[in-house]
């Protein structure tokens, strides 16, 4: 079975995790060594973020 592809550009997973403060480790280790938690603080956030997009528009 594939993998599947991810949703989230990667500009806005670089954004998501300098908000969070885990992008020192993304640039030292890639996106495999962030952890679990921080990986679902991250879809967490860009849930929050694409509802408050929702309740915005007329």
């Amino acid at each position: 079975m594939s993998r599947r592809r991810g949703v989230m550009s990667e500009s806005f997973k670089v954004e998501l995790a300098k908000e969070l403060g885990f992008y020192d480790v993304v640039e030292r280790d890639g996106w495999g060594g962030i952890k679990a938690s921080d990986a679902g603080n991250m879809v967490k956030r860009a849930i929050q973020i694409a509802q408050e997009q929702l309740v915005q528009k007329p």
